[in-house]
């Protein structure tokens, strides 16, 4: 236990091959804090007997009452074996799925990962979200089971049983990991076939085909968790104990002369001893033999536990005597089992030693970073790394050495961005005082005794100075008053936010400028912008979208609660940067390098879903409101602020826990005001259904209903407003306010499947969009992705697979656009025969100056469709399973009045240019007439790209088509069966057979509905 300074973690910075960044992932209650403690109690920062009980990486105090981790915390460590010095930059991550997002901030910039797993409960539901999450993120994990403990006192489990139950637990986590490295073997087989079929270069004469999957060649020994294979720790973090079977195999080597190489292969497994011969053989369940596992490791620890409950003094003596350990009177004294317990443990099996000396064996270094983790963060999924210009390709090499060379490209990524009292940091901490700063305060102190003597003798102040003159009293000093004292407490009280980060490549210095990249930053519109030769940041650039320059101002040493000065970080660290709230909102990419690309975004599993309305209780606070929720949604990387048309604040959070820490922030911390919460508000669907078959008392509408349901559809007619059509089967005919185009509209209920494969591939549908968007731009900056092209024609298969029958027929490649937001659960078909658009494969139609026409109006159409699927006409909710269809597109009248107005325009530059210079001013006045307030109808305006040049007093044509889509769209909806959806999301509940009456109540309140229920294994154990 020795307590490091901070010139020896520098030290230890540098030598970045023994650097290991890790986080600790789990379910929550599974012991990720109290393992972080003991590890930290190894520095000697806390004492080893408040591991558990103090959760140091817990710094806010709702964590401390709740007992949960919210945040991810980093903390570094120093760790000495076999001559080696390792730094251990670890960090300890929430296990509640609220907090989900601070998972993903801490995976991002770790290579490794400790998966903790509850040795009772076994894998639950966020170990299978964790263990994906660092599958994504390409690093590296090792597994610790916890809590061997709960085991022994609460179950009561014999050795061979618990044997068995390690087992299960392994088996299941291993099947975990087989899933995942299966889909991926199977996706790379699939490219490999794609691009086979592409450049084809096999010989004619082969017609084999291969029935092989790969996975029988691939080699995924070192993916699967195993005792023997040292990536596997049984612990109890409560009672300071873990071990590796590497320590018994030393141990058993030498008393039984066993090579410990044998051991290390057999310790774990159907094995047995045979002490007469001194061999290792299987084991026969039939004869009762147990396995090494059991004989020499579990039934000695069981036998401590035994003799420390049953306070057995004789045989607890003997077995520290056995074992060489000094007991504390005190804690031999001790009547809390748990005491002694953790003093014998802890000398005996210390857990720190077993889990650092894993880390640094089985987790990779900086170094070790792997090239397609490179690839991957580099570009996104619909983008080839081969399609990035070549300039950002040579930055590959930088990440794979992560050299600290002056000519090394800086590279650091930032995760998140997380708020301190500005009163923590380093800078603005009490400090010592020089000599220099003592002897002017003792002056100051001198003046002002002066300064009262002379006020009580009514005389001028004079005081003797060290030479013996006289001094004359300077005039004292005012103390700050009204506003200046409450700007210096601000000032004092204020919130200050550090950058969660990682060093890439290069080093990190004070006072360097570094590029700020963001999220939708393009390096190839960068390199076509700036002059060749660039290599720096500097003043003068030209302006290029979603970059910034800033300069690093602070570099800190993150210490869990504290946070240390650092001048300089190496490559391969983990560090805080001060100074750039006003460059960073929650992510970014820093380099030096303007060819360097933006991050790929952070995987979140959790969406947020709670939405609440919050308001000042005083109105007048309301600035200090919109300020304190714009440094909450910096401060938390999963939060989302919306402002409503209305002007209502909205507050969007991934759950209760999560939203509760937000109001708490809101008014403590950001605000600092009393605020009022709304309900939560629950999000609505409009959607519409299939005419009934049947009526209220379930009996089949007849002939006469029928004629009833017209009668009323006749009535419901006569409500709709003047010029607006609709027939019997839902069509609406509506025209533009200038009776220039007319649109026919019909709306048709989704099937729930297809409504399902919409919302599953929004990303898919996102980034189809970009890439149409940036084709249309005429950018082509992103090359699709072969694995994205096999996505895109696996999500149209499946579409075409469920929209089958004759009214479907063609409406796939029909599709002209999704929404909302263009990756919505709705579609708008386009049957015009004039003009045909697809999402698959952009415009076409006939080769004709009609056909042009339609492209330029056809994203006032879409605009339309977005709007009316934004907000529906029940209670201006967003639709779902919605497909609207465009029967009709007639614009006849508007190219008449198109040809006419351009045939008007030239017979008036004809005679413009008849009548000379001098009479042009008074032509043009000529011309101008107005009619009932109304100028000309159609006047000509400089014409925009992809718009129509005309405009009359309804607004431009554009304009008007985006309204008539609208209302067309609306109107379709209103003419069929309407239903009003509400959300509900899954969960599992696992709960004891004694507290299931409470359950129901529970789920009652909250009008839950329960789709299954069975008896699982883990239950039996709880």
């Amino acid at each position: 236990m020795v307590l490091n300074s901070l010139d020896k973690m520098i030290q230890l910075q540098k030598n970045t091959a023994n650097i290991r960044n890790i986080c600790v992932l789990a379910h929550v209650d599974h012991g990720k804090t109290t393992l972080a403690d003991c590890l930290i109690s190894s520095n000697g920062i806390i004492s080893s007997r408040l591991a558990g009980k103090l959760r140091y990486m817990d710094s806010r105090e709702d964590e401390q009452i709740r007992g949960i981790t919210m945040k991810s915390s980093a903390i570094s460590l120093h760790y000495a074996k076999d001559d080696e010095e390792y730094l251990i930059n670890l960090i300890d991550s929430p296990g509640h799925v609220d907090f989900s997002s601070e998972v993903s901030t801490a995976v991002r910039i770790c290579d490794g990962c400790i998966i903790v797993v509850d040795a009772v409960e076994g894998v639950c539901p966020q170990t299978q979200a964790v263990l994906r999450q660092a599958w994504l993120e390409n690093i590296r994990p090792v597994l610790v089971i916890n809590k061997i403990d709960r085991l022994i006192v609460e179950l009561k489990f014999t050795p061979q049983e618990a044997y068995s139950h390690l087992k299960n637990i392994l088996e299941q986590i291993n099947a975990l990991t087989g899933t995942l490295f299966t889909s991926k073997v199977l996706e790379e087989r699939a490219e490999r076939e794609t691009e086979s079929q592409v450049n084809p270069h096999s010989e004619q004469g082969e017609q084999v085909y291969d029935w092989s999957t790969g996975l029988e060649d691939t080699d995924d020994s070192h993916l699967y968790f195993s005792p023997d294979q040292g990536n596997v720790v049984f612990t109890s973090a409560i009672d300071g104990w873990g071990f590796g079977i590497e320590h018994f195999a030393k141990i058993y080597s030498q008393k039984t002369g066993i090579r410990k190489e044998v051991l290390l292969k057999t310790l774990w497994g159907d094995y047995y001893i045979n002490m007469k011969a001194k061999k290792i053989m299987k084991v026969d369940q039939a004869k009762g033999k147990k396995p090494l596992f059991v004989q020499l490791i579990l039934e000695n620890i069981w036998s401590l536990y035994d003799a420390v409950l049953k306070k057995d003094k004789e045989k607890i003596d003997k077995i520290v005597t056995s074992l060489g350990l000094k007991i504390g009177a005190r804690e031999a004294r001790h009547s809390d089992p748990k005491v002694q317990i953790n003093a014998i443990c802890s000398q005996w099996l210390p857990i720190s030693q077993a889990v650092l000396a894993m880390v640094c064996q089985k987790l990779p270094s900086p170094l070790d970073i792997t090239a397609e983790r490179v690839e991957k963060l580099m570009c996104a999924g619909s983008q080839t790394f081969d399609s990035l210009p070549p300039e950002t390709q040579a930055l590959k090499a930088a990440f794979m050495k992560c050299g600290s060379e002056d000519t090394a490209p800086v590279i650091i990524f930032v995760s998140k961005m997380f708020a301190v009292d500005a009163k923590a940091l380093p800078q603005n901490k009490p400090r010592p005082l020089t000599p220099e700063e003592i002897a002017e305060r003792r002056e100051r102190a001198r003046r002002r005794h002066a300064e009262k003597l002379a006020a009580a003798q009514g005389q001028a102040p004079v005081e003797p100075t060290q030479d013996g003159s006289a001094l004359e009293a300077s005039p004292k000093e005012e103390e700050p008053k009204g506003d200046e004292q409450q700007v210096l407490q601000e000032g004092n009280d204020q919130e200050s936010f550090i950058a969660f980060a990682r060093v890439f490549s290069g080093v990190a210095r004070r006072g360097k400028k570094i590029f700020v990249l963001g999220p939708k930053y393009s390096p190839l519109e960068f390199l076509q912008r700036v002059p060749l030769g660039f290599s720096a940041p500097r003043d003068g650039l030209p302006p290029v979208p979603h970059m910034a320059c800033c300069t690093l101002e602070n570099l800190y040493l993150l210490m869990g609660r504290e946070l240390e000065d650092l001048e300089e970080v190496p490559p391969g660290n983990v560090l805080g940067i001060g100074g750039l709230q006003d460059f960073v909102l929650k992510s970014a990419t820093l380099c030096t390098l303007p060819s360097c690309p933006p991050f790929i975004p952070l995987n979140f599993e959790a969406t947020p879903i709670v939405r609440v309305a919050v308001e000042p209780k005083h109105p007048s606070e309301m600035p200090q409101l919109v300020k304190g929720m714009k440094l909450l949604n910096q401060a938390d990387p999963c939060v989302q602020i919306l402002i409503q048309e209305t002007g209502e604040h909205v507050l969007v959070t991934a759950g209760e826990v999560h939203l509760q820490r937000c109001l708490d922030d809101l008014k403590e911390r950001f605000a600092k005001i009393q605020i009022s919460v709304s309900e939560p508000i629950i999000p609505f669907r409009e959607t519409i259904t299939k005419p009934p078959k049947v009526d209220m008392v379930n009996e089949e509408i007849g002939k006469q209903q029928k004629v009833a349901v017209i009668h009323q559809t006749k009535e419901d007619q006569s409500k709709i407003p003047e010029g607006i059509q609709v027939d019997s089967d839902g069509l609406v005919t509506i025209t533009t306010p200038n009776k220039l185009a007319t649109l026919c509209v019909r709306a048709m209920p989704l099937p729930e499947e297809v409504t399902q494969i919409l919302e599953e591939n929004s990303d898919l549908i996102r980034s189809m969009e970009q890439l149409t968007s940036s084709l249309n731009e005429g950018k082509n900056t992103q090359v699709i992705h072969q694995k994205t092209q096999e996505k895109i024609g696996e999500f149209k298969g499946r579409l075409e697979q469920h929209l089958t029958g004759r009214k479907w027929r063609n409406t796939v490649d029909q599709i002209w656009s999704f929404g909302p937001r263009k990756c919505g659960p709705n579609i708008l078909v386009n049957k015009s025969e004039d003009f045909q658009n697809s999402v698959w494969t952009g415009p076409d139609g006939k080769a004709s100056q009609e056909a042009n026409r339609y492209r330029d109006l056809g994203n006032s159409i879409v605009s339309g469709f977005q709007l009316a699927t934004l907000s529906g006409p029940m209670c201006e909710e967003p639709l779902m399973g919605v497909c609207f269809v465009l029967e009709k597109w007639d614009l006849s009248k508007f190219e008449e009045q198109t040809a006419s107005d351009k045939q008007n325009q030239k017979q008036s530059d004809l005679v413009d240019v008849g009548q000379g210079e001098g009479e042009t001013s008074s032509a043009g006045d000529e011309n101008q007439e107005v009619h009932n307030g109304c100028s000309e109808p159609f006047e000509k305006r400089p014409s925009q790209k992809g718009e129509s040049s005309l405009t009359d007093c309804y607004g431009p044509f554009s304009g008007q088509l985006i309204a008539t889509m609208k209302e067309a769209c609306r109107y379709a909806l209103q003419v069929k069966p309407q239903r009003l959806m509400a959300a509900m999301y899954t969960c599992d509940i696992m709960a004891t057979s004694d507290v299931l009456g409470k359950e129901g109540k529970v789920k009652t309140v909250r009008n839950a509905l329960k789709r299954r229920g069975n008896s699982s294994e883990n239950l039996k154990y709880m």
